[in-house]
């Protein structure tokens, strides 16, 4: 398989111990099979905590879209110039690079006017483009994605309508009136299902589907505008990309196929619209965005508004509505037993096979992969097993290519993975190369947290 990996803690937060070796980690990486890099967020923190970008934004860009650029802030000019020279390293090795996520900032139409912000999004992405001539194109993190969480988390919930988004639906036409009524339709729905009713249509099809949850016209008028708005998002951010003025790449990270369906991420729609779609591979428990912690509170929140369900009929619900069984999982007890090999070789399996049937091209298509999840995630830590696990299961399933999301850097066993699978295997007896979030005592700065407990006194 092939690897690339998103660059994003060691930039952001600007850890000396990787920027002052970067060059030797690039020789590791590329000895291990790393041939792509995406580089993001755009910006460097700050002593007081607070960030500034990683580039000055140009107002003529701004002006010339007519819409007003993002207000000034602090400079890090030493980091901006380094920055240049890590890209200028990646790039020189053949390495395509793509910006994570257009920075915000400076003005917009008025919804009525630009209900998905195409104008603003066209200015900041050719500034982006503009400032980082080694990129190829960008990636859009949750391109057009809504909510799936049953119940508030991570900053909204299925059964509401933010307020910028209701103002978005309103100004592309829709009822929103209506729209209120199927969310409460089907919202009444959740907290009065019982045993009966979910032991006769559970396992039934999406037919008795529509029974089981009573989805009526509402319900589907709400659900299907999503996946328009949803659609017409990403359709935006192609038009965006096209009118670039040098060719730009475009890339979208949606959620895994399980979850598509209630995001509105429908792969064949995005296929046609993106250079490279990055489905996924989270499957942490706890946190935000993973799997396993996500089916969890939507079984904790069924059974509480539910009293009468066990929890085999939570999970019986959450495959009626997700397709998802989860192998040796038939409680809440059994998600904190962590993953078996069935896991890989039947989920991991699925949603690969899925995503490149979907997206009908091999090439476009790179598993976006984390494993650790702690930040920005804070999601229970997967081990280098789980890891392994999910790599051998894309590979087995047709997937070419992913790319690593090391939280917050990689560490030697995720190396010692990804090199034995892509590249030639680390070996770190003779290497040069030391993964700078894994401890080593004879190289100052490795191993931060180590460290730092070591001189307060704490244990080694």
């Amino acid at each position: 398989m092939e690897s690339w990996i998103f660059l994003h803690m060691p930039i952001e937060y600007w850890h000396t111990s990787w920027i002052d070796n970067y060059e030797t980690i690039f020789d590791a990486w590329e000895d291990g099979g790393v041939r792509g890099l995406a580089v993001g967020r755009l910006r460097f923190q700050l002593e007081d905590g607070s960030f500034a970008r990683a580039f000055v934004p140009d107002p003529k860009v701004y002006d010339s879209f007519g819409v007003s650029a993002p207000p000034e802030e602090p400079r890090e000019l030493e980091k901006e110039r380094k920055l240049q020279e890590i890209l200028d390293n990646a790039a020189g090795r053949g390495w395509p690079i793509l910006i994570f996520d257009v920075p915000g900032g400076g003005g917009s139409l008025p919804l009525e006017e630009d209900p998905y912000g195409e104008t603003r999004l066209l200015a900041a992405a050719q500034d982006v483009m503009n400032a980082f001539p080694q990129a190829r194109g960008v990636i859009m993190d949750g391109p057009g994605e809504q909510h799936y969480e049953l119940a508030w988390h991570h900053g909204g919930e299925l059964l509401e309508i933010r307020p910028q988004e209701r103002g978005r639906f309103g100004a592309l036409g829709y009822d929103v009136d209506r729209m209120d009524r199927g969310i409460a339709h089907l919202g009444a729905r959740f907290r009065s299902l019982t045993p009966d009713l979910v032991r006769y249509h559970a396992h039934g099809g999406a037919l008795a589907g529509l029974n089981l949850f009573d989805i009526d016209e509402d319900a589907l008028y709400w659900l299907r505008a999503r996946q328009q708005v949803a659609l017409g998002a990403m359709a935006t951010l192609r038009k965006v990309v096209d009118q670039i003025d040098r060719k730009t790449e475009l890339g979208g990270i949606p959620r895994i196929t399980s979850f598509s369906s209630v995001t509105g991420q429908n792969y064949q729609q995005m296929a046609p619209l993106f250079d490279y779609i990055f489905p996924k591979h989270y499957y942490w428990h706890r946190g935000f965005d993973g799997l396993y912690g996500t089916v969890q509170r939507w079984v904790q929140k069924l059974g509480e508004w539910n009293p009468s369900l066990s929890e085999a009929d939570c999970f019986l619900l959450v495959e009626s509505l997700f397709g998802l069984r989860l192998p040796g999982v038939e409680s809440l007890y059994d998600l904190e037993r962590g993953f078996g090999p069935d896991f890989f070789s039947e989920v991991v399996y699925e949603e690969t096979r899925r995503a490149l049937a979907a997206i009908g091209d091999d090439d476009k298509t790179i598993f976006w992969v984390s494993a650790s999840s702690r930040e920005p995630h804070a999601g229970d830590a997967m081990t280098a097993r789980d890891l392994q696990g999910i790599l051998q299961a894309t590979k087995a399933a047709g997937g070419k290519r992913f790319l690593f999301h090391p939280e917050p850097n990689i560490n030697a066993p995720a190396w010692h993975v990804i090199s034995r699978l892509c590249g030639n295997p680390w070996n770190e007896a003779s290497s040069d190369y030391w993964p700078v979030d894994t401890w080593r005592e004879d190289v100052e700065g490795y191993g931060t947290q180590f460290a730092s407990a070591k001189k307060k006194g704490g244990r080694r």
